[in-house]
């Protein structure tokens, strides 16, 4: 397993990262998990659906996103929104979405990531799909799609792996291996020693990374990305990394994990590592730190704001997104629910 940060910050080799580099990439991480944190008190408070955290995961997502282009394809699933601000979808957006609001579900035009996916592996035929458009058009983007350790276990993840290897295409798949598909572990579902070894089958790289090393995570990735861009193919990633936090807002990880456990894992933590790197080269205080937490939280604060300031969309807008031209049928339902409300 690839590992160049370890938990204590120390750094195996030479920093693959600039300081200045480093620092914006803690920024990025202290934004995402401030982020992670207030949409979990929000569906506490029940402003928002059932919600999935990704506290612990900060690393794999931010780690792996920044060596994107802004014109790279990303295709993720409903854990994965760090990965998917750090390529441009707002805040705003992924709160609504998490509201119900289905406006939350289509990114801005500049942006080329793909609403979040909640089909376990379905979505990682879009990318493989989108990595081959990009072929045929001559273009030098790639894709990048996220999926946990439960998706391999998936029919979708074979059938998007074989394609990509078979047509070389410019696709990452970046497991997050987060240790439990819901409340079933790793070593429930697969006899694999790695997942990163499965890729071994389909005839493409498979890495094995510490996914909670910012540090380890982007090289592998970035160099992933890099093959793919130069034409030579897919590879598979296997972040080994760990869900702090519940499968989702409705579910007891205590009914299936021991605490214990859980603070093992508490001691890998993927901001600590870096911050004490940081530390040691004096370039992280106390009173950036609380600059950091400050600014985060008054940026989600904000993207609440505009999430919940959102125009309502009144009956009549639940038929305007399928057809051109309404049947009469749901001329009539419209009229009906238009009529319901006295409008």
């Amino acid at each position: 397993m690839l590992q160049l940060l370890t938990p204590s910050g120390d750094v195996l080799g030479e920093p693959p990262l600039s300081v200045d580099l480093t620092r914006r990439l803690y920024r990025a991480m202290v934004y995402v998990r401030t982020f992670d944190r207030k949409c979990a008190a929000l569906q506490k408070q029940g402003r928002l659906a059932t919600y999935a955290p990704f506290e612990g995961q900060e690393a794999a997502q931010v780690g792996s996103a920044a060596p994107l282009d802004p014109e790279d394809w990303m295709v993720a699933s409903y854990r994965d929104a760090a990965a998917m601000w750090m390529q441009g979808y707002p805040w705003e957006l992924l709160i609504a979405w998490r509201t119900g609001d289905e406006r939350g579900g289509r990114p801005p035009e500049h942006v080329s990531v793909l609403p979040p996916s909640i089909t376990v592996g379905g979505h990682m035929l879009h990318a493989v799909g989108l990595a081959w458009s990009a072929r045929h058009f001559g273009e030098e983007r790639i894709a990048i799609t996220y999926f946990g350790d439960g998706a391999t276990s998936e029919g979708d993840f074979h059938e998007a792996m074989n394609l990509a290897a078979v047509y070389g295409l410019g696709v990452v798949f970046f497991c997050q291996n987060n240790q439990y598909a819901i409340s079933m572990p790793r070593t429930a579902q697969t006899r694999s020693e790695t997942i990163a070894e499965k890729a071994i089958a389909y005839g493409m790289p498979g890495v094995q990374v510490d996914g909670n090393d910012l540090f380890a995570v982007f090289t592998a990735t970035a160099e992933a990305i890099d093959r793919a861009r130069a034409g030579d193919g897919p590879t598979l990633i296997e972040a080994v990394t760990y869900r702090l936090g519940p499968h989702t807002t409705s579910d007891d990880p205590s009914r299936y994990r021991e605490e214990s456990e859980v603070e093992q894992w508490r001691r890998r933590d993927p901001l600590e590592r870096v911050r004490i790197f940081l530390s040691e080269r004096d370039a992280w205080t106390p009173e950036w730190q609380e600059r950091l937490e400050t600014e985060a939280s008054t940026e989600i604060e904000r993207a609440v704001e505009l999430a919940e300031g959102m125009d309502g969309l009144g009956p009549a807008r639940i038929f305007e997104a399928m057809f051109d031209e309404l049947p009469p049928h749901l001329v009539d339902q419209r009229a009906e629910a238009l009529r319901s409300v006295g409008q």
